[in-house]
């Protein structure tokens, strides 16, 4: 059954890295509550506590509004095949945007370039927990979407930066997301 830890054990970690998919949930005190699915090959684990991931362009940019104003996030893995089990990963987080340059460098060389690239966020884990997970259906993965590359690299970098202009730089609550360095 399920388990509190203080830290990623070695086995949690290559569940992790054999995950194609995971969940991240973020909120303000008085915000909605955001829970967006990732992929696309995003997410390191850097340490037993330390785990970064990749934000893309989106159709909005709740999380680094919520975690700017409050860093509590959840990510969460779930297994699809094989054994059961949910792992939730608690903690604190920070956004770095590709204009806090030095931290965005070193970062951002963690993963593969990928077209639209717009955040990374480094999240503090303080809570580990697994759950059983057996209300989990079986599910087989087949392939990556390339729609939302092929869209990002089609945009360019100042297409890019239009639709962040437009559609980035706050969250459905009006929070703002810093997206721009001048914002």
């Amino acid at each position: 059954m399920g388990q509190c830890l203080a830290e990623l054990s070695e086995k949690l970690i290559d569940f992790i890295n054999a995950q194609k998919l995971f969940f991240v949930g973020t909120a303000t005190a008085d915000s909605r509550i955001n829970v967006s699915p990732k992929g696309m090959d995003s997410f390191r684990v850097l340490g037993p506590n330390r785990v970064i991931w990749l934000n893309v362009t989106g159709s909005g940019n709740e999380t680094s509004a919520h975690v700017q104003q409050d860093g509590r996030m959840t990510v969460m893995f779930c297994a699809f095949t094989d054994k059961p089990l949910i792992l939730r990963l608690f903690g604190q987080a920070r956004v770095i945007h590709p204009y806090d340059a030095a931290e965005w460098d070193e970062l951002f060389a963690h993963f593969p370039p990928i077209p639209g690239a717009r955040q990374v966020f480094d999240l503090n884990v303080d809570l580990v927990q697994t759950s059983c997970g057996m209300g989990v259906p079986f599910y087989d993965y087949v392939e990556e979407r390339e729609h939302l590359t092929t869209w990002a690299a089609k945009q360019g970098p100042e297409g890019l930066q239009q639709y962040w202009h437009d559609k980035n730089q706050q969250s459905l609550d009006g929070i703002p997301t810093h997206i721009l360095k001048d914002q």
